[in-house]
């Protein structure tokens, strides 16, 4: 019987899971001043936790810095682990010398029986030598030694909502990417439409998955009800393990039989009573005395038989709906191009420029402006922070990033389509937060003083970090917005803090384009127009970062 069985078979009697106008002076006139600036934001891509408090449990997964962090208890088990193998070789190595010895008087037929003194060796060590190996002190010490430091290492450890946290997000980057599960567990990351492959990223160093890693990202969504996921996964976990059998892995959980099953109730649950019937039968091979696997079989026999001239086919399995998202293909489609659809260089009112606002504050550097869109007005602005100054940003967010959380009415919430931390800075941190005030005022006209406008917001995404699309101004009277002395959010503001291997984009529904991840750029739009009313245009989004680690500064 395969291992991880603790935690409770699946099948038909499985247990319950787990369960620009540039400046709009005619607007920020009409607003009031209380209302001019209540949105300058800054998008940093890379997220993190306090440092003096670890981060809350379960969020790790939600910031590429706190994956980072927990390379560190990583690093310390290593050091455990290292002991305990020396500890263990040198006590082999001890045990080695005993077998070696006692095995070359058996392997001497001429040994003499009737030498006293081997015959009170051997009696010495039948009666006390083979006790002292057995029941040895040492191996439990060096096993004891091992688990006291595991154990104090533990809080620091990643959650289990951590592991559930990153499957659903290999499974986000495997629909919004079309991925290919195959390829994902070689380590590659590949599109696949119809019979067409496309490497999207080639990774320097690839990681592949291991069967058990295939299968803990498809029991995720097993345990959701969500065989269009689990399937493909736990095909790939049985695939894997196949290869592999009779090999036995110490940090496994699953196995054959633990994969089977999973993936032959799925296909039941999918409607597919041919593929579980025959999944079935496999895992008696290996598993023959499974009564409640036999008792399945006859179902699925009895099934079939009921129905002799229905042809079985393949069943075709719908992807989950995400009834919030009503633009999700568009959305997708933007973030698959991952920045890269062409320029529309044929429209004169595109243009790039050096921008000085005929603000003196600007004359002797003057930034490089790519206007990318009219309606609505969407600029670029290109090295707007330098390399030092992004990198500040990051460290002084770094401490205070938490989760990232959404508007619902008069409340805040965590939500699933906005994974990542985010931290709030005021200019009082640091001499240099004032000089980018000062050069984002210079820049938009606008007035970034609070409560004029917000602190500047850090954000840095996790993994398959992203945010669906949404809008930066409140949409309902309740909001909290409505509530502060700043009033509507007007205009964002996002600067790159960091670039990204893939992935990353913002995504503009309506405007039918995506602005991939630039380093250091500045990334501007109004978000209400000029008779105050929120720009249902400005829908955007956040693509999930396929490979990277994404900071931003609104």
């Amino acid at each position: 019987m395969g291992r991880g069985k603790g935690r409770g078979w699946p099948g038909q009697e499985r247990l319950a899971p787990r369960g620009q106008d540039c400046l709009r002076s005619a607007l920020a006139l009409a607003m009031g001043p209380g209302a001019r600036l209540a949105a300058l934001l800054a998008v940093l891509a890379l997220g993190t936790g306090d440092p003096e408090r670890a981060a809350a449990r379960g969020d790790t997964f939600s910031a590429l810095t706190s994956v980072a962090r927990a390379l560190g208890p990583e690093r310390r088990l290593l050091g455990l682990l290292r002991r305990y193998l020396r500890g263990e070789e040198a006590r082999l190595r001890d045990l080695t010398r005993f077998y070696d010895k006692v095995l070359s008087l058996h392997e001497d037929s001429t040994t003499p029986v009737a030498n006293p003194l081997l015959a009170f060796t051997l009696i010495k060590r039948l009666q006390s030598d083979w006790r002292n190996v057995v029941h040895s002190l040492e191996a439990s010490e060096n096993i004891r030694a091992l688990k006291d430091g595991y154990e104090k290492v533990e809080q620091d450890l990643p959650a289990f909502e951590d592991l559930e946290g990153a499957a659903r997000a290999l499974m986000r980057l495997q629909d919004v990417y079309m991925l290919n599960v195959k390829g994902l567990a070689r380590g590659v990351f590949q599109r696949v439409t119809g019979s067409a492959i496309t490497d999207l990223y080639s990774p320097k160093r690839l990681f592949s998955l291991t069967g058990d890693d295939c299968f803990q990202v498809g029991k995720v969504a097993y345990d959701m009800g969500d065989y269009y996921h689990a399937i493909p996964w736990l095909e790939e976990a049985v695939s894997l393990f196949r290869g592999s059998y009779g090999e036995w892995k110490t940090e496994d959980e699953a196995s054959l039989e633990d994969a089977l099953d999973h993936l032959a109730f799925a296909y039941f649950q999918a409607g597919n009573v041919s593929c579980a019937l025959s999944l079935s039968r496999e895992f008696l091979l290996y598993s023959p005395d499974n009564k409640r696997m036999a008792r399945n079989v006859l179902k699925y026999e009895r099934l079939l038989a009921e129905s002799p001239n229905q042809v079985v086919a393949e069943a075709v399995i719908q992807r989950p709906n995400i009834p919030h998202l009503q633009t999700r293909d568009t959305y997708e489609g933007l973030c698959q191009t991952l920045g890269s659809q062409p320029t529309l260089y044929q429209i004169p009112s595109l243009y790039c420029s050096y921008e000085t606002n005929s603000n003196a504050y600007l004359l002797l550097q003057p930034i490089r402006k790519e206007v990318i869109h009219l309606e609505p007005y969407i600029a670029l602005y290109h090295d707007f922070v330098s390399d030092s100054e992004a990198q500040k940003i990051r460290e002084f967010a770094e401490p205070w990033l938490q989760r990232s959380v959404v508007a619902s009415g008069e409340k805040q919430l965590q939500v699933e389509y906005r994974i990542s931390k985010s931290a709030w800075l005021k200019d009082t941190v640091d001499p240099m937060l004032v000089t980018l005030n000062h050069r984002i005022a210079a820049l938009t006209g606008l007035d970034v003083r609070p409560p004029y406008a917000e602190y500047l917001q850090v954000v840095n995404y996790g993994i398959g970090g992203h945010y669906e699309p949404h809008f930066d101004h409140a949409t309902s009277p309740s909001s909290p917005l409505y509530r502060m002395k700043s009033g509507n959010r007007v205009a964002t503001f996002m600067i790159y803090l960091s670039s990204v291997e893939a992935g990353g984009a913002t995504a503009f529904i309506y405007a039918n384009l995506s602005v991939p991840v630039v380093k250091n750029a500045a990334l501007f739009w109004w978000n209400l127009q000029r008779s105050g009313e929120g720009d249902s245009d400005t829908l955007h989004a956040g693509c999930p970062v396929l490979v990277g680690d994404k900071w931003d500064r609104l």
